[in-house]
């Protein structure tokens, strides 16, 4: 027989997938549930702990248990980056997210804060460094509303970023088309892309600052950007709370052979 905390955690979690408790409502507070028949402090305590583990709630001192939103973002893997989005219209990469989703977006949703920094090994790599040179890391937290759903710094060579408007520190895109775009406006346009998925839990920090539940992973992303020359104009290590985001490919197939064949 399941404990009793267990029975509680169950019902609660049918009431929120049914719709009985909506995103955004705030569940009963522990002393209405042990006033109501449900359990012990201790026990309505567990079954709120293990909804935040599932991912179903969030919890906050100040704001009790509320119910999280359960429609995760849609993260485009390819269409994100198409350049009719960013070099040709205004659509940098977290606002198209948002638009294929279906939700609304603030520009100013995306805040970050730029320096010039020794590069750390993974960096230094990438950009055929040696580990030390000086690099600009834009580090980026982006937000839907209130609730952060991921970091996301981009390393660069100075002296491909330096007096534009990637190393300007204000809130938002880097203007029209974002980092990308100033980019292709300084005469690195961006031809090819690689990014390295991992899955982790989350350091302290990193928990605080994406306002983790308990028990909930997260997504780190590399992403490297080339030039058609091989030239990386971008190093990126994002951080995604796992349960925020569902990841969307959608490509042509390829056909190495025939490719292999034509070259003949």
């Amino acid at each position: 027989m399941a404990p009793k905390w267990r029975e509680l955690a169950d019902k609660l979690a049918e009431q929120i997938k049914s719709g009985e408790y909506a995103p955004g409502v705030q569940l009963p507070q522990i002393r209405d549930l042990v006033a109501a028949g449900e359990g012990s402090k201790d026990t309505v305590h567990k079954a709120y702990k293990a909804l935040e583990v599932q991912g179903l709630v969030t919890s906050s001192r100040g704001h009790g248990t509320v119910v999280r939103q359960q429609t995760p973002l849609k993260r485009l893997g390819i269409a994100r980056y198409d350049k009719a989005k960013w070099r040709d219209g205004d659509e940098v990469a977290f606002i198209a997210d948002r638009v294929a989703s279906g939700r609304a977006y603030r520009r100013n949703e995306q805040t970050q804060r730029v320096s010039r920094v020794p590069a750390p090994p993974l960096v230094a790599e990438a950009h055929g460094l040696h580990e030390g040179a000086e690099v600009y890391a834009r580090a980026r937290l982006v937000k839907e509303g209130s609730q952060p759903t991921h970091t996301l710094t981009s390393y660069y060579r100075p002296e491909h970023v330096e007096g534009t408007r990637i190393v300007d520190p204000t809130p938002g895109p880097a203007g029209r088309g974002g980092g990308f775009r100033v980019l292709y406006d300084a005469g690195y346009e961006i031809d090819h892309m690689k990014e390295d998925l991992f899955a982790r839990v989350p350091t302290d920090e990193e928990s605080q600052l994406l306002q983790l539940s308990p028990g909930e992973w997260v997504v780190e992303l590399h992403r490297t950007t080339y030039t058609a020359d091989g030239t990386v104009v971008e190093f990126a290590i994002g951080v995604h709370a796992a349960t925020r985001f569902s990841w969307s490919y959608d490509f042509k197939v390829p056909d190495s052979a025939k490719t292999e064949g034509e070259r003949k």
